[in-house]
């Protein structure tokens, strides 16, 4: 494993407000419509898809797949996406190194349960249109105030797999 550049490590890094790497997710999430624009293109191209429900549920876990090697991809290599660039952000071991492989897909796979949880009980209660996605919004809204309870105000995912997410100081 490598230390992160010497900036960092010289220096105590700090937690980013809850706030900043929620407008972070937000801009994450509009990257990703274009990530995923293109890889449902390519599926859809590759297997001549003319109805949506043609193989659809191959199609979510090609787009599951895609959408874990972007991140993983990005965590691995500089432990930043483009948003957390953008918003001088890095993710880090809690020891301050990169994040290794296995450690990645594991937080992406954590990840996830900011919305599975809330679309498992809307699907669970049968709630339709609004109410599934106020279910779904309050387990974000819940995920995200988890961080509130930690010390260091990092989210669930992050404790649990051993990785911070740390502000990087000004150039």
């Amino acid at each position: 494993m490598q230390a992160v550049s010497p900036e960092i490590s010289s220096s105590k890094p700090t937690t980013p407000t809850i706030k900043r790497r929620l407008t972070t997710m937000l801009y994450e999430g509009v990257l990703l419509f274009g990530v995923v624009a293109i890889a449902a293109l390519l599926f859809g191209m590759i297997f001549q898809q003319r109805s949506a429900i043609y193989l659809r549920h191959e199609l979510q876990y090609w787009l599951f797949f895609v959408i874990g090697a972007y991140f993983v991809w990005f965590w691995t290599h500089s432990g930043q996406t483009l948003p957390m660039k953008t918003w001088r952000m890095r993710l880090v071991t809690v020891d301050g190194y990169s994040v290794p492989f296995k450690r990645a897909v594991a937080r992406y796979f954590l990840a996830w349960l900011w919305f599975v949880p809330g679309f498992a009980i809307a699907w669970a209660l049968d709630a339709h249109a609004w109410m599934s996605v106020a279910i779904v919004a309050a387990n974000v809204a819940a995920w995200a105030l988890s961080a509130r309870l930690h010390p260091s105000r990092q989210f669930l995912h992050d404790r649990m797999v051993g990785t911070k997410v740390i502000q990087l100081p000004k150039t």
